[in-house]
Order: C-alpha cells, then structure tokens, then sequence
C-alpha cells in the first residue's frame, strides 16, 4: 500500500469535497464536517508535491469551495468522486462512511 503524508490526504478529502458539491451538487459530507476538514488545512506544511503546495498557498481558501474550479488536476479529483460514488452505491452507504475507513 502508498502511505501517503496526512497532510496530502487532508488536502485531498477536501478538494473532492469541494468538487462533489460544486460540480455535482452531491455533498459527500455535512457543511460541518467540511468547515472541521478545511479548517485543518496547514499551508505552511510541505508534502511531496511542491508544485501542489505552492497552487494551495495561493488558492486555498476554507471558507467557500469555489476555489476547486482552479484546480490544476480536476479530472484527478472526478476520477476519486465517481470512484467514491461508484463504491458507495454498490455498497449501499454514504461516501462519507466509504471515505473514512477506505485507506
């Protein structure tokens, strides 16, 4: 299995979060658990992908999603919400549920 950085993941449930909602109209979690994601995000943390550090430091911002629409891998971030949806259905339970115990 990839182990990949906390960081990274938090900064990847957060832009699928925002895409679900912002190009699917589909809130794969509650607008609570979204401001808590959001608000976890540390910028001046370093992940492996400098280039994506950089494109966060400069567009993030944890009060709205409409950030998502720059994003510079948004087919990326399709591919993981259909792959979640796609799950959930057949395992008939919220994304969200699927998201927290699927590495």
């Amino acid at each position: 299995m990839i182990r990949v950085c906390e960081e990274t993941r938090r900064r990847i449930r957060v832009a699928v979060a925002a895409w679900a909602y912002e190009r699917h109209a589909d809130p794969i979690m509650s607008d609570a658990e979204y401001d808590a994601l959001a608000r976890s995000i540390d910028l001046d943390r370093s992940t492996a992908n400098s280039e994506m550090d950089n494109w966060f430091a400069l567009n993030f911002e944890p009060h709205t999603g409409a950030w998502v629409w720059g994003h510079p891998d948004r087919e990326g971030l399709d591919r993981v919400y259909r792959g979640l949806r796609s799950r959930s259905h057949q395992r008939n339970v919220p994304a969200l549920h699927l998201w927290l115990v699927t590495p």
